[in-house]
């Protein structure tokens, strides 16, 4: 047993450094998954490691149909239900089956009511995809109703491939943009939402990136793209929750990035709209998830703002209270970290690759 567990951790490990895309990635995954626990149906997410938003996904035309469902249950009010991805990031084990969790009766929980049983499915397997501290990623699998409930050593098993899966995810989230990539219109697109999140408007610079997103997702024209839903449903949110939460950085196919955000507009007719941006991701946007990649410490991330800022040693030692010979060697350990030898390098590999 041990044996095939770590043969099937060196597959996906695998699959980063080689995946063309992230979606590649989680494709690949999800093939090589469903040969060792089986399931009716499944999809595969990416996230961003700062707001745990949806940066796109993989998923079965099955769930695909009642997708915008699974949104509502996870981030709107009043829907706590049984193993939300938030509540798994923080739980000893990284993964549960909902028979499991409602002690043998499904019909505890409202998704299961609501969503899951109306639409054939009688049990629901949820990973959440954790490397070295941060979640890169969600992993959710569905049986038929006519089929066996999740075993717990089925939910063991991908507990412990999860790191695995979450590390090519991750590597998938930080390739290098190609040195040669033509540079992209640098308009910023603005989408409306309703409170149902359907879109109302929007300008000529959203249609692009909307057009791109859904190419990058393999979605069609009337998709909303996953990214859009999560920001949108995370804005909508529980009252008074800060809309700097909804916001996430994807990677592009280029290797550039791209910022998407979204905050609850005011009305005077009443209405709930949300209103989201979409725009080139600037060095500010970039720098948190890559400080998250390279596992940088709260402090290492603060000399990198003053560098890019063009501070001074002298300066980033005032600023921060420290002296200069402590900010030479928070640097040194940023260039460990990050493989490079001078801050021209470690600039180059933070502005112009990576945004």
């Amino acid at each position: 047993m041990m044996d095939r567990l770590e043969a099937f951790k060196r597959k996906l490990d695998t699959l980063g450094p080689a995946s063309q895309s992230a979606r590649h990635c989680r494709e690949a995954a999800l093939a090589l998954i469903r040969n060792a626990v089986p399931f009716a149906a499944a999809c595969c997410t990416s996230t961003d490691p700062i707001t745990l938003l949806s940066t796109g996904s993989s998923t079965d035309d099955a769930i695909e149909a009642i997708h915008h469902r699974l949104f509502d249950y996870e981030y709107s009010h009043g829907h706590e239900d049984f193993n939300s991805y938030e509540h798994l990031i923080h739980a000893p084990l990284p993964a549960a089956s909902l028979y499991a969790a409602a002690e043998g009766q499904p019909t505890r929980s409202g998704r299961y009511r609501e969503v899951l049983e109306p639409a054939g499915f009688g049990d629901e397997l949820r990973a959440v995809l954790i490397h070295e501290g941060a979640c890169w990623g969600y992993l959710t699998m569905f049986r038929r109703t006519d089929e066996p409930f999740f075993r717990e050593e089925e939910c063991l098993f991908i507990a412990s491939i999860a790191p695995s899966l979450a590390k090519s995810i991750k590597t998938a989230a930080l390739r290098p943009a190609a040195s040669d990539r033509v540079a992209r219109r640098q308009e910023a697109g603005l989408v409306i939402l309703s409170d149902r999140l359907e879109p109302s408007s929007f300008n000529a610079a959203a249609i692009y990136w909307l057009d791109e997103l859904r190419k990058m997702e393999g979605l069609g024209p009337c998709t909303l793209p996953r990214p859009l839903r999560a920001v949108g449903s995370r804005a909508l949110g529980q009252p008074g929750e800060s809309s700097s939460a909804a916001k996430v950085c994807i990677l592009m196919p280029d290797g550039s990035y791209l910022a998407i955000k979204a905050s609850k507009l005011a009305s005077s007719a009443s209405l709930i709209q949300i209103g989201i941006t979409i725009e080139q991701a600037k060095p500010a946007d970039v720098l948190p998830l890559i400080a998250q990649a390279y596992g940088l410490s709260v402090r290492e991330n603060e000399v990198i703002e003053r560098m890019i800022k063009g501070f001074s040693t002298k300066e980033m030692a005032f600023s921060l209270h420290i002296s200069a010979y402590t900010v030479q060697d928070h640097l040194k350990s940023i260039f460990a970290k990050i493989g490079v030898n001078s801050r021209r390098e470690l600039l180059w590999e933070l502005v112009a690759r990576h945004s």
